[in-house]
């Protein structure tokens, strides 16, 4: 499966590259430009999106091979089709990149036994996006433009068209409480193949908040700052915890750190400890999706007593699910719950289309 592996390597380094908005993909601006239009068209071409992108990561496997030559039948070929339906259309499928239903070889235009050269007999339509087809394995294979320098900028701007599109995310308003907390387990560990799956937690936790600081007595007069980024370190940027909770006047009352599938440790009490020691911090919260059965709680123990002592914060060690269980039994109406966490999905930057797609799926497959 050496391909898909490759596919999702180059993902990775696309994904990047669509989150910072880097324009600078070290090639030619025409050679840009007709990767552009092939995006552009790629949902009435999704044939042509697996062949270009079995072509270049066979390409990138095998550098000697003429990929024009796209059929083992043909003299010096390579069977193109069975490393797309065994590899490329699966990978395109898992990142919800336009693909087809098994193979783009199984479209007429495209498994013409000739290669894949300026007279290309196949009647790939428009004829714009068969111009730019065959111009770019043109540039590949002739002129030497670096495959995957091709792929990583085919996938940056497919991820970029692909997150721009809008989907209505689901809102089902009568869930129980144990459900709700077992569709967010699902959608907290779904198999993700991008990044980011770690601030789903995080933005179910802050639903919560929003919903507790109109609700709730402990949260009177109290103000809920706004989420810094995903990557925002807290020092850097005066926090003390994924999520704050401050007084009136600005002064820190309460803090919330989250992990995601790692486990409280006694350093990490201590971690949390430094963030929050020159405040007058009432409560810090550090929560974990992780399981805790073989925690060393006799250290995290003796750690909140430590600082119990010497600063009187008192810290909380608990399982990001429980957390959620008990905030939600005071909120009214845990619709409402629902209602935030996917008005923050859709908004938080950091937050993918893929984990997006999963929610609904989720959601349709019931509890």
């Amino acid at each position: 499966m050496v391909h898909e592996e490759l596919l999702h390597q180059i993902y990775e380094i696309a994904a990047k590259k669509a989150v910072l908005d880097d324009p600078d993909f070290e090639l030619p601006d025409y050679t840009v430009n007709t990767i552009t239009g092939l995006v552009e068209n790629s949902e009435t071409n999704k044939g042509v999106i697996s062949v270009l992108t079995t072509l270049f990561v066979h390409k990138i496997v095998d550098p000697q091979q003429d990929i024009r030559y796209h059929q083992a039948k043909l003299e010096n070929g390579f069977a193109g089709r069975v490393i797309d339906k065994a590899e490329v259309t699966p990978f395109l499928k898992s990142v919800s990149f336009p693909a087809m239903a098994e193979s783009g070889w199984l479209t007429r235009s495209l498994e013409q036994p000739h290669p894949y050269d300026m007279d290309y007999p196949g009647a790939i339509t428009p004829k714009a996006v068969k111009t730019m087809f065959l111009s770019i394995i043109y540039e590949v294979q002739i002129q030497g433009i670096s495959a995957e320098k091709v792929l990583i900028c085919f996938f940056t701007l497919l991820i970029k068209r692909r997150d721009s599109l809008q989907i209505e995310l689901a809102k089902p308003h009568s869930l129980s409480i144990a459900s709700i907390i077992k569709i967010l387990e699902r959608h907290f560990t779904y198999h993700y193949t991008c990044s980011g799956a770690s601030r789903l937690p995080t933005l179910a936790v802050y639903a919560a908040y929003q919903c507790m600081m109109l609700q709730v007595s402990r949260y009177d007069s109290k103000i809920l700052c706004p989420l810094e980024s995903h990557n925002s370190a807290d020092r850097q940027s005066g926090r003390i915890g994924d999520i704050d909770v401050n007084n009136a006047d600005g002064s820190a009352f309460e803090g919330v750190e989250i992990k995601h599938e790692i486990p409280i440790t006694q350093q990490l009490v201590a971690d949390a400890y430094e963030k929050f020691k020159i405040y007058n911090t009432d409560r810090y919260y550090l929560l974990t999706t992780a399981n805790m059965d073989n925690a060393d709680w006799e250290a995290i123990d003796k750690e909140i007593q430590r600082i119990s002592h010497i600063h009187g914060c008192q810290v909380i060690v608990n399982g990001v699910y429980s957390t959620l269980k008990y905030y939600l039994r005071l909120v009214e109406d845990p619709a409402e719950f629902i209602d935030r966490y996917v008005e923050l999905m859709k908004t938080d930057k950091t937050i993918k289309f893929q984990h997006k797609v999963a929610w609904n799926d989720i959601i349709s497959a019931g509890v």
